[in-house]
């Protein structure tokens, strides 16, 4: 569950990335009262700890998915 969660905030992460790039715009600091606001920098950090978190997805081993059939 960890790990959807952390994976959603950094796509949440990577769109407002993309907004800046493409349009001069920062969602997060749009809606939370500019990039120093408090709940900004709070969004911004719990987002970068996300990324970091999905950095150990990559190390993971893959677990295959059991399925149970019916006979």
């Amino acid at each position: 569950m960890l790990d959807k969660i952390a994976l959603t905030l950094l796509i949440i992460g990577g769109i407002n990335w993309g907004l800046v790039g493409i349009f001069q715009f920062d969602l997060v600091a749009f809606i939370f009262g500019g990039q120093t606001g408090i709940l900004s920098r709070i969004i911004y950090i719990v987002v970068c700890l996300s990324a970091i978190w999905c950095v150990s997805l990559l190390f993971k081993d893959a677990q295959p998915v059991k399925r149970i059939t019916e006979h």
